[in-house]
C-alpha cells in the first residue's frame, strides 16, 4: 500500500493488486476509507466520511490530481 502523500489527517494512497481499474486513490483517515476516480475527478466509495469532510478530501483529490497520476503510471507502468 504505497503511500503517496499526507495532508493533515489524511493518507492517499493506492493498493498495488488494482493496476486493472483506471487511475484513482483512495484515502484513509483512521477507520474512514474513500476512493476517487482521477480522470475525472470523482468519488467512487465512501465508507465513513461525512459529506462536508468528502468535500474536503475532493478539493485536495483535485488539487494534488497531476501528482496521483504521475505517481500511478510510474507505480503500475514503470
Amino acid at each position: 500500500m504505497p503511500v503517496v502523500l499526507r495532508v493533515g489527517p489524511y493518507a492517499f494512497l493506492f493498493f498495488s493488486n488494482e493496476s486493472n481499474e483506471p487511475p484513482h486513490i483512495h484515502v484513509e483517515r483512521d477507520d474512514n476509507m474513500a476512493k476517487f476516480w482521477l480522470d475525472p475527478v470523482r468519488n467512487a466509495a465512501n465508507h465513513g466520511f461525512r459529506n462536508h469532510e468528502l468535500n474536503v478530501i475532493l478539493n485536495l483529490v483535485k488539487e494534488n490530481r497531476d501528482l496521483f497520476l504521475e505517481r500511478w503510471d510510474a507505480y503500475f507502468n514503470g
